[in-house]
């Protein structure tokens, strides 16, 4: 079965307060994109998995890997067999934009269709959620308003339908723990819901997210990204999640080559 992983974006994501357990509540817009990794999985009849992967390097063992562990998550529960496990990753790491939690979902919602499993969504949410905060998204994959830790997740209505996306990413990561480093909580005056359902152009003035002070501070190239961004005409611009890669919507499609932002960084676009 070879099934096509996509990534995400944040739309905003406000960081309200922190738990007695350490966590922090929040609160962000979850929206898919067209950036996607490959993945296959094969039966074999070694009643063991062998897994390999292409693209970007994995500098991980195998049974580290989220993917490998979504398996085991279900395996235990389930009489699964043998797979041959195949990733190519396309999707950066450290980039806010929940790679491998989306390769752990697909082949969640992958290995639930192939075999046959009857499972439904929310009990697919049960191991989803015990593999990370953003992995249930990925089982229904469409425009969600995410709060508690990022695991509530409701629909939302929002389209980006006719605006230019351009994801940029340098070639460093953010870690979680440097971007929560000097996090300072508030509940903001323009709830998120809210300022979500005006129009994009609007969003440059409402719509923020709470990890870029702190890692701008860390990261100052990654500000500048942004402001590149917003120079080359983006009617809005923003840090996707706690990641690297920052995004701009256009209304007309920008004229651009990947050099422009520096020969080591990551460049996608697409058309909503």
């Amino acid at each position: 079965m070879i099934l096509f992983p996509n990534a995400k974006i944040n739309l905003g994501l406000n960081i309200l307060r922190k738990r007695e357990d350490g966590y922090h509540e929040l609160e962000t817009v979850f929206y898919p994109i067209g950036l996607k990794d490959g993945l296959e999985f094969i039966e074999n009849k070694h009643n063991k998995i062998n897994f390999t992967s292409s693209g970007l390097l994995l500098d991980v063992d195998p049974e580290d890997n989220i993917v490998v562990k979504a398996y085991r998550l279900l395996a235990a529960d389930h009489s699964l067999p043998g797979l041959d496990i195949h990733l190519h990753k396309v999707i950066p790491f450290g980039a806010g934009l929940g790679g491998g939690s989306s390769d752990a979902a697909f082949l969640l919602k992958g290995l639930n269709d192939f075999f046959e499993l009857s499972l439904t969504i929310d009990q697919l949410k049960r191991y989803a959620l015990q593999l990370g905060a953003d992995c249930s998204f990925f089982l229904e994959n469409r425009p969600m308003f995410a709060s508690g830790i990022g695991e509530k997740l409701s629909a939302i209505e929002v389209s980006l339908k006719g605006y230019y996306l351009l994801l940029v990413k340098p070639q460093f990561g953010v870690g979680t723990k440097e971007a929560y480093s000097n996090i300072k909580p508030a509940i903001p005056t323009f709830p998120l819901p809210e300022a979500i359902h005006q129009s994009p152009e609007k969003w440059q003035e409402s719509v923020f997210n709470d990890f870029e002070p702190s890692v701008f501070q860390i990261y100052p190239e990654i500000a500048e990204l942004k402001s590149k961004l917003l120079n080359m005409g983006a009617v809005y611009a923003a840090m996707s999640g706690s990641g690297s890669s920052v995004f701009g919507l256009f209304k007309e499609a920008p004229h651009f080559i990947n050099e422009d932002f520096g020969k080591d960084c990551f460049v996608w676009k697409e058309f909503a």
